[in-house]
């Protein structure tokens, strides 16, 4: 079992920037996929961002070019870099990894709120 613990949610003004951060730990050994999920009110959890342990990311076309997610194996750390916040930015955010048996783990969530 991986655990996941996420940092650095918080509220911004819109056009603003937030950094999270995600630190897995416990059975981390063939830690895949590690990546971002959010969901806003009233709405399903959706894909933000994912990265491979090779580096290879992936976007939702909502937060391309605004969003850079990148990750440090040797910490076993995966950040999202948020820039241009809007206000449908705003939701809580879930951290998720994947072992290479495929087994997947998720963080309890951080709240981005994105002011007009």
């Amino acid at each position: 079992q991986v655990q996941l613990v996420e940092s650095g949610g918080g509220l911004v003004h819109v056009g603003g920037s937030l950094r999270l951060s995600c630190a897995a730990s416990g059975s981390i050994f063939g830690l895949n996929l590690m990546g971002w999920y959010r969901q806003a009110p009233g709405k399903q959890r959706e894909l933000v961002a994912v990265v491979t342990r090779g580096g290879s990311a992936n976007y939702a076309d909502s937060v391309k070019d605004r969003f850079t997610i990148s990750r440090d194996n040797a910490k076993n750390t995966v950040s999202l870099q948020m820039n241009g916040l809007k206000p449908e930015d705003t939701a809580v955010y879930y951290c998720k990894a994947v072992v290479s048996n495929g087994g997947t783990s998720w963080g309890t969530g951080t709240l981005v709120t994105v002011s007009p």
